[in-house]
């Protein structure tokens, strides 16, 4: 517990007395670390704590929402004034008695970030940065970091819920730098969870910087992907960014509900191939994605999305729920407390099908295989999307062949939908950082191998 909740429940009637209908309160109260090594030496230790509160009170459709700093009884309760002066006239209300909600978490952590001896963490960034440099002396620059977050909010609303919870972040990353010939390239990596970070004694991290040097050096060494209209063949894990900012976005009720989506009234509609299951789950053990509960208080949840095909469910928050009569699916995130929640993405993922990678390969004539996705850009309610191929073979007579370099993918994320023809039964999840509307979290994306059947690729014309 972070603030009484005598004060919640007098900042909670403040909030409700100029006629607003609902009214809630987060609190946060959290620690973050920032290390980095760069080029075999410490470049980074940087240690903050980010404390404070967000008031959002709704009047019918419409959100009022202001932060503050000052956590007294005086404080809040001016804050929740102030929301409540700046838009209502109404009549005054009284919020519901507060009464505890627990919520039994599946998450186990370790020693709080700030218990752990830095020392040990950067002798893991020291280890990264000295494993690439022995695998290949074409290394230029390495550069390895390590981001913590442990996070306690509290969350209290004019309904009379009060929740607590604690979560914790650690993700581990690198980047490295090659030349061979006179031919610059990079690679990057990362290992991560919803925990604390003693995991790193057990990970590989020798296979993580490994990975990446080969990779860059693979790119050195590439020619350029031809460009056209032809099967792609994505592989798991990251690859499942593509239906995460494609089609995820359109899902939820932040675009869904301003009638801004692609997916707007297509309920109980066929969207994708039959092969296709979609799932947003937050209950995933340690998931980076996980929550117990979301930023609104409520329970978090698994939710199918796209049942064979079928869409059956948005992703739904408090006010997404209100503005479109859809259930609340546990899916109201913010980076902080600095900005009101909006609609999320959790651990989003296509479900594993019943094809075998191999098969996949061989039932390809000519085509590309996206072995590692990266960066792009979408148009979030067409689902207009560039994305590119950060690893990338050619297919050629049912073999994975030559290493391409400069491929993207070009698309729209309702028509991809319906022309994965296969999923295969091999599905990995990877860690995102999500940007949109309420900041930018923790996100994870996921599927198993999957074949499109045409997909116009971005590269070079012969």
């Amino acid at each position: 517990m972070i603030i009484q909740p005598h004060i919640l429940s007098k900042a909670l009637d403040a909030a409700l007395s100029t006629g607003a209908d609902f009214a809630d309160i987060f609190v946060e109260d959290t620690y973050s670390s920032q290390l980095t090594v760069l080029n075999s030496k410490a470049d980074q230790a940087i240690v903050g704590q980010l404390y404070g509160a967000g008031i959002r009170l709704f009047f019918g459709h419409e959100i009022v929402y202001v932060t503050t700093n000052d956590l007294s009884e005086v404080g809040l309760v001016k804050a929740a004034l102030n929301a409540a002066q700046s838009r209502g006239t109404g009549a005054a209300s009284k919020s519901m008695p507060l009464m505890q909600v627990p919520f039994d978490s599946v998450h186990t952590f370790g020693e709080k970030p700030w218990e752990m001896n830095r020392e040990r963490k950067f002798k893991w960034l020291n280890g990264i940065d000295q494993h690439a440099r022995a695998r290949n002396s074409a290394v230029t620059q390495v550069e390895a970091g390590l981001n913590e977050k442990f996070q306690r909010v509290q969350i209290a609303n004019s309904r009379g819920l009060m929740a607590y919870d604690e979560r914790a972040y650690s993700r581990i990353r690198m980047q490295t730098f090659v030349e061979s010939n006179g031919v610059k390239e990079s690679s990057a990596d990362d290992e991560g969870h919803m925990g604390t970070s003693e995991v790193y004694d057990q990970i590989d991290l020798k296979s993580l910087a490994e990975g990446a040097v080969d990779r860059a050096m693979l790119l050195t060494k590439a020619a350029y992907a031809p460009a056209g209209d032809m099967p792609v063949l994505i592989d798991n894990a990251f690859g499942g960014v593509l239906f995460h900012e494609a089609c995820g976005h359109g899902l939820e009720t932040t675009g869904v509900a301003k009638d801004s989506s692609v997916f707007c009234g297509k309920m109980n509609q066929k969207i994708a191939h039959e092969c296709v299951t979609a799932i947003d789950d937050g209950t995933i053990e340690n998931g980076w994605g996980s929550l117990n509960m979301d930023d609104e208080g409520n329970k978090t949840k698994k939710t199918t999305l796209i049942e064979n095909g079928v869409l059956r469910s948005y992703i739904v928050d408090e006010m997404g729920s209100r503005q479109t009569g859809y259930e609340i699916t546990g899916s109201g995130r913010r980076q902080s407390y600095k900005y009101a929640p909006a609609s999320r993405m959790r651990n989003t993922f296509i479900a594993a099908g019943k094809d075998k990678f191999e098969d996949m390969v061989r039932d390809v004539d000519y085509g590309l295989y996206a072995k590692r996705m990266g960066g792009g850009s979408v148009n979030p309610g067409t689902g207009d999307y560039n994305f590119q191929v950060a690893e990338g073979y050619i297919i050629r007579n049912g073999r994975i062949e030559e290493a391409v370099k400069g491929a993207c993918l070009i698309g729209r994320g309702i028509d991809t939908l319906g022309k994965i023809t296969r999923v295969s039964d091999d599905l990995k999840l990877a860690r995102g950082m999500c940007g949109s509307v309420s900041g930018t979290i923790p996100a994870a994306v996921g599927q198993p191998q999957v074949l499109v059947s045409s997909l116009m690729v971005g590269g070079r014309a012969k």
